[in-house]
């Protein structure tokens, strides 16, 4: 019963989230924002109970690609001082809303972690194990893996032509 409503209010959050990082005109705030919905998409997969894809989800996206967005910006050298928060009392009580939607989200998986209500659901075998990706990953998925890591290898081999011609 509580799985739908933690649903629907990390899919808001990570709704809202987005269309934040798109709208707003300072960078950072839009790597924050966009902080805030890898967070919200990593929940929505640990709910749908692929809990290796929400770990790397946090570990690969807010861990390595946020950084690196932010070190871009710091070596873009963006020296325009943000509006304040507290001038605007709009976005305050935006960001004071989402600040405590998210501290009652918090709250209530902790309440749901520390309960017996959900121990019915952890006695079932977990299908986003580790080893069920691994597995599909490189049988029925080896081709479409192999492909990516191609085009991958094409937008490696480009990003350092482009920045080959800027030196």
């Amino acid at each position: 019963m509580l799985e739908p409503v933690a649903f629907y209010l990390f899919a808001g959050i990570l709704l809202v989230s987005a269309l934040l990082a798109v709208t707003l005109r300072h960078p950072v705030y839009s790597v924050l924002c966009f902080l805030i919905s890898m967070f919200s998409l990593a929940v929505l997969f640990w709910l749908l109970k692929a809990y290796f894809v929400a770990v790397i989800h946090v570990t690969v996206y807010a861990g390595a690609i946020l950084v690196l967005f932010l070190f871009v910006l710091m070596l873009l050298g963006y020296d325009k001082e943000p509006p304040a928060l507290w001038t605007n009392p709009i976005r305050f009580a935006f960001a004071t809303g989402l600040a405590l939607l998210s501290l009652a989200g918090l709250l209530w998986a902790y309440r749901f972690a520390r309960s017996d209500v959900g121990r019915e659901l952890y006695s079932q075998p977990v299908i986003g194990t580790i080893e069920s990706i691994g597995r599909a990953l490189f049988s029925s998925y080896l081709l479409p893996f192999e492909l990516l890591s191609l085009v991958l290898l094409v937008a490696i081999i480009g990003s350092v032509v482009l920045a080959k011609k800027e030196l």
